[in-house]
Parts: structure tokens; sequence; C-alpha cells
């Protein structure tokens, strides 16, 4: 079992990632960032489709809905939204800029 949760894991945090960058990207459609808002507020919201106060089901539908709801929307976004999130994490890692002494880089 931590086998296969653990990919999903590291695929959900990657999703957040992406998800936030393109809450704030103009390319991102409004319904989209709706469904965002929605899903940080179902998190956030004390009422749930299934009471916190029943024992381990109350984060079951937590733990569940809120991952496939990401994903659901992740999957929906615009090529230009994730390009945007590829090209700010490219820049990230590589910091272009003109090389001086061969070592540092000017910005």
């Amino acid at each position: 079992m931590i086998k296969t949760l653990l990919p999903r894991i590291v695929l959900f945090r990657k999703e957040v990632v992406l998800l936030w960058q393109a809450f704030f990207a103009p390319a991102t459609p409004f319904y989209l960032k709706a469904a965002t808002l929605f899903t940080a507020f179902y998190l956030l919201n004390p009422f749930d489709i299934i009471p916190d106060v029943i024992p381990v089901l109350g984060w079951v539908d937590d733990l569940i809905l809120v991952p496939l709801l990401v994903s659901w929307i992740v999957s929906r976004l615009p090529i230009n939204a994730r390009a945007d999130h590829r090209d700010r994490n490219d820049r990230q890692g590589r910091r272009d800029g003109p090389v001086i002494e061969g070592t540092a880089r000017r910005h």
C-alpha cells in the first residue's frame, strides 16, 4: 500500500503547486479559479459531506475528495497555464543571465 501511496502523494504535491501558480495565471479560466477556491473552502469548511465527528470516515472524505478535485481541475487547465508553470520552474532552476567569470551570474 505504501508503494502506491507515495507516488500519489508526490503527484498531489506537484498538482497543488501547479494549481497555485495557475490560479494567478491570466490564461486560467474563471470557472477553474472558482473551483480552486471551492476546493480550498471545502477543505477548511467545518461542514463536510461526512461530518468529522464520525471517527475515520469524517477524514476519509477530505483525504479522497480534495485530491480528486485537485486532479480534476489540473486536468482541465489550458495548455497556456501549464506552459507558464513549466517556464517558471525552468527559470528558477537555471537562473538565466550572462555568465561572469565562469561561475557567477549577473541578475
